[in-house]
């Protein structure tokens, strides 16, 4: 009997929390942030793309360069290579060779460096929107917000998101 009454007491409580814990639920103020969005909309990741373009612009000029050389060997190899003597065209095999390495090494060390550029930068980014997310939340009293990604549905005026694009567009 005892074992009774102490299962329909803790079914009771239990009970009683998740009731508590519905009805707090609904008192809070919940805002949705499409981060995706705001990072296409800001003028911070526009002047960020052409600030890693200009830095890079003379290593891509010498990539680009390097593959229009290949390009060409490999042209006069296919139309001069009948009238080329072995010798020439070893000469010009091992120089397409050598370019091509040149290509794969200077390209890789510049999409590690650009890629280790835009994330530096991008983190950068990040923390200004944060930052306004955490000014917005305060202001406005909101008690959660979550990222788009993470929601399945929300009301449209739950979301968050031209807010922080404008907030983050003033700050530098």
């Amino acid at each position: 009997m005892n074992k009774v009454i102490k299962t329909m007491v803790m079914g009771v409580a239990a009970s009683g929390m998740l009731l508590a814990s519905s009805a707090m639920a609904a008192d809070q103020k919940i805002g949705v942030v499409n981060f995706q969005e705001v990072m296409s909309k800001i003028p911070q990741t526009a002047a960020l793309m052409q600030s890693l373009e200009a830095e890079f612009k003379d290593e891509k000029a010498i990539i680009t360069q390097l593959e229009k050389d290949i390009k060409y060997y490999q042209e006069k190899l296919k139309r001069d290579g009948s009238l080329m003597s072995v010798k020439e065209k070893e000469e010009l095999n091992v120089k397409v060779k050598s370019l091509f390495q040149e290509y794969q090494v200077k390209g890789k060390a510049l999409q590690d460096k650009a890629s280790q550029r835009q994330n530096q930068e991008t983190n950068k980014i990040i923390a200004l929107v944060r930052q306004a997310v955490d000014n917005i939340a305060v202001k406005q009293d909101y008690d959660l917000v979550l990222s788009q990604q993470a929601v399945v549905y929300a009301k449209p005026d739950a979301s968050l998101t031209e807010i922080v694009v404008e907030q983050v567009s003033k700050l530098k």
